[in-house]
């Protein structure tokens, strides 16, 4: 007697558990794909946000070499070193608060009081001491504070390049999904306020 019995890959039962196995596949890999294109950009993010901050610690080492081409010129002023000083600590202040920082959006918020107090240290001397005298050492440092300013310039737009790319995985499907299964949030760009917004010009 001949064995009509459907053999079992052909049975619907089963062909259903093999599609359903591959969809479940297929879903997963899309999620781990985009779960991990999401990491990359995070790294791309962070990575440039330290681009700036390593610009910025280049222009406040510059600080206190004006500061003291300033003091070997010209008699010492309390109040306008008082106010060097003060911008000077808040700097400092902002820089542990980056350090300290655990997300990309403190950081920004870090970098931009790093940038507002740098600027207000160069604008206290260049208020107090609009006539200083040209000399070699000014000029050099004068030259140096502008390749600088231009630098920061070119890395917070590429930060905010970056971010804008980490952003657009994070609101477009399927990203969006993997992103909120993954605690991935847009994060903040690099908008620094309107008195640091400007770049100095330190004319003595």
């Amino acid at each position: 007697m001949v064995n009509t019995a459907t053999p079992f890959y052909r049975k619907k039962s089963f062909i259903s558990l093999i599609v359903a196995i591959l969809i479940v596949i297929i879903i997963a890999s899309g999620f781990i794909r985009t779960s991990n294109k999401l990491a990359t950009k995070e790294q791309d993010v962070e990575a440039q946000l330290g681009q700036v901050q390593t610009v910025l610690q280049r222009r406040a080492d510059l600080i206190p070499n004006l500061v003291n081409a300033v003091k070997g010129q010209q008699k010492q002023e309390k109040e306008v070193y008082g106010e060097i000083s003060k911008a000077r600590t808040e700097y400092y202040n902002s820089q542990k608060k980056y350090s300290d920082s655990n997300n990309t959006n403190d950081k920004v918020k870090a970098l931009d009081e790093q940038s507002k107090s740098l600027n207000v240290l160069v604008g206290s001397i260049k208020e107090a001491y609009p006539n200083l005298a040209s000399s070699n050492t000014m000029h050099d440092l004068i030259v140096q504070m502008e390749g600088t300013e231009n630098r920061i310039s070119v890395e917070r737009n590429k930060y905010n390049r970056v971010a804008r790319e980490y952003n657009n995985q994070v609101v477009k499907f399927p990203g969006s999904i993997v992103a909120g299964m993954t605690g991935h949030q847009k994060i903040n760009y690099f908008s620094a306020d309107t008195s640091a917004q400007k770049a100095p010009s330190v004319n003595f």
